[in-house]
């Protein structure tokens, strides 16, 4: 079943004047945006059976990308906005600017990254820079090439730095994620640029954008809050960056495609990805809990995402956010974790020898 843009649009949405009030007066304006993002996503999403009506696919595409588009354009203002409010003297006590610290990071990692991975696919090119410029805005634009160039393409392989293994724990996962995806989508960027001109113009590299764009985002902050401004804005990007690693690491961990008998992989199937039914943080993420479905068709709009059936593809036991949170705990994770992942290893293998018989 897809949802109607609305429910996206009021999940989305209602934080941002949630932040800014915290911003602005502290308090328990704090609490209140910290609970929504937190323990209100939870209990909606453990508590309340929710079934909404269906939306005819493609009947809101307008309606999608300006939502996307908007959230791109608040990302910015609560950007600015956070980096003042959280590095001025005077303004906040201490327990005030660590709860603005975790608010607007959860914010930024959970829906203007999600808003950043819609925007890098969509077929219009004032978009996907738009995606591209959040991203680069959290000090990783590098993610809007690896991502789309380097996991789409080699999703569930070793040669995915973005695939986590079985038995890796996320720790060992962050580092190698992030130092492969930097490294891979470079090479494919200039390799790319090198076809395409027969030379490397450097200032006509993607990297030179995702690199010269992190470097003014500091500066500015600089500008707003002085070094403190650029500890608060480093400090928020690392926290947001560490949630789409967290996020990338679930949806993927201990699932590989199967090597077939011409020694190429098995093509994406919707069991190369975890995917979680929970309703309202998938609102929260525009459907990103989805997975299969995207990999199935990177192109199709969040709020056309469908989830697959039980039997087609790995489903996980808590929502996107908990498991997340879980994988911070190595020995949990793996235990709750491991096995599920052997469930579908050892049946997708027998899949695919079946189909080379």
């Amino acid at each position: 079943m897809t949802r109607p843009v609305t429910l996206f649009a009021a999940a989305t949405l209602i934080p941002i004047p949630l932040l800014l009030a915290a911003a602005a007066f502290g308090g328990g304006f704090v609490v209140v945006a910290l609970a929504y993002l937190t323990v209100f996503t939870f209990a909606l999403d453990e508590l309340v059976a929710f079934a909404g009506d269906e939306a005819p696919e493609g009947s809101e595409f307008p309606a999608a990308d300006t939502l996307s588009a908007v959230l791109a354009v608040a990302h910015y203002v609560l950007l600015g906005v956070a980096v003042w409010a959280i590095s001025w003297d005077g303004l906040h006590g201490t327990w005030e600017k660590a709860g603005l610290c975790a608010a607007f990071g959860i914010f930024f990692g959970q829906v203007s990254n999600s808003n950043a991975h819609e925007l890098i696919h969509r077929s219009s090119r004032g978009l996907r820079r738009l995606g591209a410029w959040v991203y680069t805005s959290l000090l990783f634009g590098h993610h809007t090439s690896a991502h789309t160039r380097i996991h789409h393409r080699f999703i569930g392989t070793m040669e995915d730095p973005n695939t986590a293994r079985l038995g890796e724990s996320f720790y060992a996962y962050a580092v190698r994620a992030w130092s492969g995806s930097f490294k891979a989508g470079f090479k494919v960027e200039t390799s790319m640029l090198r076809m395409r001109d027969g030379s490397v113009r450097w200032w006509r590299h993607p990297y030179a954008l995702y690199l010269g764009g992190a470097g003014l985002t500091v500066l500015i902050a600089g500008l707003i809050g002085g070094a403190v401004g650029m500890a608060v804005l480093i400090g928020l990007a690392a926290y947001a960056q560490l949630q789409l690693l967290l996020s990338d690491y679930v949806q993927h961990y201990g699932l590989i495609r199967q090597l077939m008998p011409n020694d190429k992989p098995e093509p994406v199937a919707a069991r190369h990805s975890w995917n979680a039914p929970h309703w309202f943080s998938s609102a929260l993420m525009l459907n990103a809990p989805r997975h299969s479905d995207h990999h199935a068709h990177p192109g199709k709009r969040y709020s056309d995402l469908t989830l697959p059936d039980e039997e087609e593809a790995p489903m996980l036991p808590r929502s996107l956010p908990t498991m997340a949170v879980l994988a911070l705990y190595p020995p949990f994770w793996r235990k709750v974790m491991d096995w599920r992942a052997m469930e579908w290893r050892v049946g997708v293998g027998s899949q695919v020898r079946m189909a080379a018989e």
